[in-house]
């Protein structure tokens, strides 16, 4: 997904993420993000990567409202929170839900 979001190499990450590393791990386009310290990170090319998504992509039919208490894993993005639902992460944005 690097080529169209962002390309952010994380500098000095020598934890390698993986199954059993003891970081959330959240199913992502065509790879899996760790959440570690506050941010989402990807293995890309030999490096780790923040992952970020690129543009605006709204969810739509997004009922659920999810905080504190929803049963979602809670992962602490950037200046919000996404919330792990239905494979994906989602974010609060101005009255609706935004696939990230």
């Amino acid at each position: 997904m690097t080529s169209a979001a962002e390309h952010r190499t994380h500098e000095v990450h020598d934890h390698r993420h993986g199954e059993g590393c003891g970081h959330v791990a959240v199913p992502h386009a065509d790879h899996v993000d760790y959440v570690h310290d506050g941010h989402i990170h990807r293995t890309h090319d030999g490096h780790v990567d923040e992952c970020t998504s690129a543009g605006h992509t709204r969810h739509e039919g997004h009922e659920h409202q999810h905080g504190t208490g929803c049963g979602h894993v809670a992962v602490p993005h950037a200046d919000h929170v996404d919330y792990v639902h239905d494979g994906h992460r989602h974010a609060a944005h101005e009255g609706h839900w935004d696939d990230h």
